[in-house]
């Protein structure tokens, strides 16, 4: 299907075991868009950014200093190929389809089961704005155009209940 739209489905993932192999700058921040919504995050990589280590400390994830191996994502529920090894990213994706987890390699889109959204978000209120995969800087001009919007709203919500 070409030119095929991705539909918004919002599901709890609060409990769900995600997996993010790689831990550079992408892996970074899609762990940190997780953070709100999973409570149970493994980053697995060599190295890391330095971030990485603070959100461990932290207790938000775990961090796993080592290589990938298929193992690592047996009982996994999502998981996240996030390295600069095409031939690793393409293995998790293998790895993943044969089991039954979903899966999105950052570095090709035809190997995604789902998208990162841009997330806009107040209170419980929770807003996702993709261009399923084709105009990054259009769906964050849209994002950010709704978490304005969404702020506004929360700032005259606030305003009514001091009043």
């Amino acid at each position: 299907m070409k030119n095929k739209k991705y539909f918004p489905l919002f599901v709890d993932i609060s409990e769900k075991k995600t997996v993010i192999v790689g831990a550079g700058k992408i892996a970074l921040r899609r762990a940190k868009t997780l953070l709100d919504f999973c409570s149970d995050i493994t980053v697995i990589a060599p190295e890391a950014e330095a971030e990485f280590a603070r959100l461990e400390k932290e207790g938000r994830l775990r961090l796993l200093k080592k290589e990938y191996c298929r193992e690592d994502i047996l009982d996994a529920d999502l998981v996240l190929a996030a390295t600069d090894d095409p031939k690793v990213n393409s293995d998790i994706y293998s790895a993943c389809k044969c089991l039954g987890i979903l899966v999105n390699v950052c570095s090709d889109r035809t190997k995604c089961d789902f998208y990162f959204p841009g997330i806009a978000a107040s209170g419980t209120v929770v807003a996702g704005v993709t261009a399923s995969g084709e105009d990054h800087a259009g769906a964050r001009r849209v994002r950010e155009a709704v978490q304005r919007l969404l702020d506004e709203l929360q700032a005259k919500e606030e305003k009514n209940e001091t009043e």
